[in-house]
C-alpha cells in the first residue's frame, strides 16, 4: 500500500504541560484509523498536527505530493451569510452535483430536511454541524479527518454514517482519521485503533472491541499499579462478548483468548437481585401513563401513550430529534403535564434527572468540588464495596486538583461526570438520562456504565449512544410519529422501522445455510411449518426465530465439517503469524526490504485470520 502521510518526532508543548513527545507515525492507503483517549489528552491537537492547523514544536509531518486532505474540525466554522446550496455543493450548477451519486447519498443522508436556500446563521447548532459535515463529505479527498462527526447527530445519521465510510473506503483506497466517543461506530467503521495517552500515541490493529482486548492484555502483562483501569476494561470486554449476537459476531480476536481473560468477570448485571432491590424500594407501581397525549398549540407531539413503568425496568428512549423524547421524559419527571389522559406516580417514587443543559449545577457554579461532595451522601455501594463520594469522583476520572476547582472551571465532560454522580448520591429509585454521553470520552463511558450497572433502581435512557442504549439497558422503545413503540429487536429493529425494511434481517443460520447449499432450512421461506400449511403455516414460519434445533442432520454435518477446517487453517495460521514475527525480528534493522515483504504477509495473514474467526463465530451461534 502506497504511503499517504508520515509523521517524524512531533514534540508539542502548551504553557502548562507537554501534551506530545516525539511521536512518529504514517497513514497508508486503506487505512481507517480510530483514534481514543481520555478528553484533554491530545486527540484534536494530533490531527491538528498531521492536517497542518497545528505547528509542533519540534518534528515534522510530510505528505505523499498531491495528497487532498480534508477536515471536519469540532469549531464552526461556516460562514453564517451562506446559503445551505452554497456551503454543501458551492457554485457548482445544478445538473453537476445532482448527477453525482455520492453527493445525492450525502445530501439524502444529512441535509434532507433544511431549505436550500436558508442561511446558515438561521439554523440550530445541530444543523449547521450536519451541513459542515455534507461539505466535507462530497468532497473528492485522499485522507479524511473527522472530529467527533457524531455530535447532534441522531441514531440514524449515525447508522448512515458509518454505511456512507464504509462504502466510500470499498470504493476508495485513500485514508481515514475518526475522533469519536461513539464505540459502535468506532467497531463498524475502523480497521485499526491509535490510543493518545501519557504523550505519545499507541496504535492497535482493528476496532474498538479488539482494542479493548489488546489493552487489557497489554495492562495484564505489565502488571500496572492502575489496576482499577485495567479492572474496568475487562468489565467492557466481558460485555463485548456476552453482549448481543450482531456485536459478539464482530470482534476480530480470537475467542478463547477473550474468554480466558474474563473468565472470572462476572455478568455486568446480576438482572434478578436489581430487580429485587428495586421492588423492595419502590413498592409494586412506579409511573403509569395512561392514554396520554401532549400538544403544543396546534401541534401534537405525543398521542395515545400507554406505559406502565415496572420496578427495575432498564430502558432506552430511541427516535429522531424533534420526535418528542425530552416531552416523554418530561411526562415521567414531572415538568411536563398531559393534554389529555392520566399520569399516575407511585406514593414512593423519587426522580433524579440528568439533563443537557447542567441545571442541577448552575446554582452551585461558584463552590469548590469538595464542598458539594461534603453535603452529598457518606458512601455508595460499587461491585459490593463502599466508596466516598471523592473516591467515586476517582473513578470517573477527577484528580485530587479537581476536588478544589469550582464547579464552573470544570469541563463539559468532568460536569458530566459530576452531574451524574450528585444524581446518583441524592438516592433516587428512578433516574432519567438525557443524553449522558455527551463530551465523555471512550473510559469515563465505560466508567459511568460500571456505576449503571450496580445501581438498583428504574432507569429511563435516552441517548443517540447506540453502544450505550445496548449496554445499560435491557429493553428499548421508540417515539415515532408521536407514539410509542416497544422494540423487541432493539436498535436494529429502530433503524429498520425508520428506513421502511423488514424488521428482522436475515441470521446467521439463514446465511449459513445458503453458503453451505443445504436443503431448504425447515420453517425457511418456502416451507411452512406444522402438517397444516397454507397461510397459517407460512405466518408461522415468518414470526418464528430460527434455532440450532431447526438444523437437518446433513446441514449440521456440513456446518460441523467447515467449523473443523476453519481451525485447523486458524492453527496453521497462528503457526506462520509466530514465524513471520521471528523471522521480522532477524531481519530487523538489516535487511528493510526483505521487513517490508514479509510485513506485507503478515498483515494479509492476520486479515484473512480476522475472516475466519467471523465466519467461524457464525457457525459457533449455530451449533451451540
Amino acid at each position: 500500500m502506497a504511503h499517504l502521510l508520515g509523521a517524524e518526532e512531533l514534540h508539542l508543548e502548551f504553557p502548562t504541560r507537554i501534551v506530545f513527545d516525539s511521536v512518529s507515525l504514517g497513514i497508508d492507503e486503506g487505512d481507517r484509523i480510530g483514534i481514543v483517549g481520555r478528553n484533554g489528552d491530545g486527540k484534536s491537537s494530533l490531527l491538528g498536527m498531521l492536517s497542518g492547523r497545528v505547528t509542533p514544536d519540534t518534528g515534522r509531518v510530510t505528505r505523499r505530493s498531491g495528497v487532498r486532505m480534508g477536515v471536519l474540525e469540532q469549531a464552526d466554522t461556516l460562514d453564517a451569510d451562506a446559503t445551505v446550496g452554497e456551503v454543501v455543493v458551492g457554485d457548482r450548477a445544478e445538473h453537476e452535483w445532482a448527477g453525482d451519486a455520492r453527493i445525492r447519498d450525502v445530501i439524502a443522508g444529512l441535509v434532507p430536511d433544511l431549505p436550500w436556500d436558508a442561511e446558515i446563521s438561521t439554523l440550530s447548532g445541530g444543523q449547521r454541524r450536519r451541513v459542515a459535515l455534507a461539505a466535507l463529505l462530497v468532497g473528492d479527498w485522499d485522507i479524511l479527518a473527522l472530529d467527533e462527526p457524531t455530535n447532534h447527530l441522531d441514531l440514524e445519521g449515525v447508522a448512515w454514517l458509518a454505511d456512507h465510510l464504509k462504502r466510500r473506503w470499498a470504493k476508495n483506497a485513500g485514508g481515514l482519521l475518526l475522533i469519536t466517543h461513539d464505540r459502535w461506530l468506532l467497531d463498524e467503521v475502523s480497521t485499526s485503533t491509535w490510543e493518545v495517552h501519557d504523550r505519545i500515541v499507541e496504535p492497535f490493529e482493528g476496532g474498538y472491541a479488539a482494542y479493548v482486548l489488546q489493552r487489557v492484555e497489554r495492562d495484564r502483562r505489565a502488571a500496572v499499579s492502575a489496576a482499577r483501569r485495567a479492572n474496568l476494561m475487562r468489565k467492557e470486554l466481558a460485555w463485548l462478548r456476552r453482549g448481543p449476537p450482531a456485536r459478539t459476531s464482530k470482534p476480530k480476536f480470537r475467542i478463547e483468548a477473550a474468554n480466558q481473560l474474563i473468565a472470572d468477570v462476572p455478568p455486568p448485571r446480576d438482572q434478578v437481585q436489581l430487580s429485587r432491590l428495586a421492588v423492595a424500594r419502590l413498592g409494586k407501581q412506579v409511573i403509569d401513563l395512561l392514554d396520554v397525549s401532549v400538544s403544543f398549540g396546534e401541534r401534537e407531539v405525543l398521542r395515545e401513550v400507554d406505559w406502565r413503568i415496572a420496578p427495575g425496568e432498564r430502558t432506552a428512549i430511541m427516535g429522531a430529534n424533534g420526535a418528542g423524547k425530552s416531552t416523554l421524559l418530561g411526562l415521567i419527571a414531572g415538568t411536563v403535564e398531559p393534554s389529555s389522559g392520566r399520569v399516575k406516580r407511585g406514593k414512593t417514587v423519587r426522580v433524579g434527572v440528568l439533563d443537557q443543559q447542567f441545571r442541577e449545577l448552575v446554582d452551585i457554579a461558584d463552590e469548590r468540588v469538595r464542598d458539594v461532595l461534603a453535603r452529598a451522601k457518606s458512601s455508595y455501594v460499587v461491585d459490593g464495596r463502599e466508596l466516598t463520594p471523592a473516591q467515586l469522583l476517582e473513578r470517573l476520572g477527577f484528580s485530587n486538583a479537581h476536588l478544589s476547582a469550582r464547579v464552573g472551571e470544570l469541563s463539559g465532560g468532568q460536569k458530566r461526570r459530576l452531574q451524574l454522580l450528585l444524581v446518583l448520591l441524592s438516592e433516587p429509585n428512578l433516574i432519567v438520562l438525557d443524553e449522558p454521553s455527551n463530551d465523555v470520552d471512550t473510559d469515563m463511558l465505560a466508567a459511568m456504565e460500571d456505576l449503571l450497572d450496580t445501581w438498583p433502581g428504574t432507569l429511563i435512557v435516552v441517548s443517540h449512544d447506540r453502544y450505550l442504549c445496548e449496554r445499560v439497558t435491557d429493553q428499548q422503545y421508540a417515539v415515532i410519529d408521536g407514539r410509542l413503540r416497544h422494540l423487541p429487536g432493539g436498535v436494529a429493529e429502530y433503524l429498520s422501522l425508520r428506513q421502511g425494511q423488514p424488521s428482522r434481517p436475515a441470521s446467521a443460520r439463514d446465511r449459513v445455510a445458503r453458503d453451505v447449499d443445504a436443503p431448504a432450512v425447515p420453517g425457511g421461506p418456502g416451507e411452512s411449518r406444522g402438517s397444516g400449511g397454507g397461510d397459517a403455516g407460512r405466518k408461522g414460519a415468518a414470526d418464528a426465530d430460527p434455532a440450532p434445533s431447526d438444523l437437518t442432520g446433513s446441514q449440521r454435518r456440513a456446518i460441523q465439517k467447515e467449523a473443523a477446517s476453519i481451525e485447523r487453517r486458524l492453527d496453521k495460521f497462528a503457526a506462520e503469524v509466530a514465524d513471520l514475527h521471528r523471522r521480522m525480528a532477524v531481519h530487523d534493522q538489516t535487511d528493510y526490504e526483505e521487513l517490508r515483504r514479509l510485513g506485507e504477509r503478515l498483515r494479509a495473514v492476520e486479515s484473512e485470520t480476522a475472516d475466519l474467526e467471523e465466519r467461524w463465530l457464525e457457525l459457533s451461534e449455530l451449533i451451540d
